[in-house]
């Protein structure tokens, strides 16, 4: 996936967190499994959130064909210390994660800080 509507759209569905990633699974209709990365500069410079996005490349081309959701979008968020993890645990880790969404049993939304200003509201 490349187009941000497609990203957007994806944010609705299904989010599950571990340590290195949080998964997003949406149902996309008839266009069979498709993946999306996003690595936020958060996480690091250029070498370190290509490096991640690789490694991530790597377990979806590995886990979706046999474990993949059928007909969804499937999207990797990088989070911070995801790029050191192990990259055994962060496969079983990314199986977990398709199976809890296969299951339909998701993460609660996040929720922002309630002390946070919102945008408009800053003193």
């Amino acid at each position: 996936m490349s187009q941000r509507r497609d990203f957007l759209a994806a944010n609705s569905g299904l989010r599950v967190a571990r340590p290195g990633f949080v998964l997003l699974a949406r149902p996309n209709g008839e266009l069979g499994k498709r993946y999306g990365i996003t690595i936020t500069k958060r996480i690091g410079n250029a070498v370190v959130r290509n490096r991640m996005k690789r490694r991530f490349r790597e377990l979806l081309w590995d886990a979706l064909p046999g474990e993949g959701l059928p007909n969804h979008d499937h999207i990797l968020i990088g989070r911070e210390g995801g790029v050191e993890r192990d990259f055994a645990a962060m496969r079983a880790e990314l199986s977990g994660a398709l199976r809890r969404a296969a299951e339909g049993k998701g993460d609660p939304p996040r929720r922002r800080g309630s002390n946070r200003p919102r945008k408009g509201n800053r003193r």
